[in-house]
């Protein structure tokens, strides 16, 4: 039988495949973010895509290579509900040896921010507030164009997640922005 887990059942599961501070820190980020836009749009479901968010990267730190396509077997031996397994391990379409194409909105949302939150994480730390809370748009995109900045954040697939979501660019990152300054203050943003 499936289940979708709760949150600190979602923490668990994370910390049992994952032992970095990065990656732990990482989850928790995008969950935030999940969770909020999941307040504007599927209210019903935040916890939902609050848990998706935390194991979306539940593989990458013991299996790098195998990169959603590990996640999948690790959460069907966990018997987590297949819906959970499917949207968290879609934001690997197209960059890993997963092939599901992200469908439901929360699934391009994540898809979407996925690399964008390492993206503006990475210019917030080079403020001297070392924080979202007065990051602007401006300075976001000034690094998004210098490619050797947080080279391993895929301009891509962020590029891809907006247009998927028919989002302008510059509103996906204001709003990701927001999203970030949303969490609490634990997540370290």
């Amino acid at each position: 039988m499936s289940y979708v887990p709760t949150m600190e059942q979602a923490r668990e599961i994370l910390k049992k495949y994952n032992k970095e501070e990065f990656h732990l820190r990482h989850g928790e980020i995008v969950s935030g973010v999940l969770r909020y836009f999941a307040k504007e749009y599927d209210p019903e479901r935040e916890e939902f895509w609050a848990v998706a968010g935390l194991l979306h990267d539940l593989d990458f730190e013991q299996y790098p290579e195998e990169h959603c396509v590990k996640g999948q077997e690790l959460m069907k031996e966990l018997e987590l509900d297949e819906g959970l397994i499917r949207s968290a391990m879609s934001h690997g379409w197209g960059c890993t040896g997963v092939d599901i194409k992200p469908e439901a909105f929360m699934e391009k949302i994540l898809f979407a921010t996925d690399e964008l939150t390492g993206l503006i994480g990475a210019v917030a730390i080079m403020r001297p507030s070392k924080s979202v809370d007065d990051l602007e748009l401006k300075s976001v995109k000034k690094k998004y164009k210098t490619p050797a900045f947080a080279a391993g954040c895929s301009r891509e697939i962020i590029q891809q997640g907006a247009d998927m979501l028919g989002w302008e660019l510059d509103d996906l990152i204001s709003r990701t922005i927001l999203a970030m300054r949303s969490m609490n203050p634990e997540a370290g943003l």
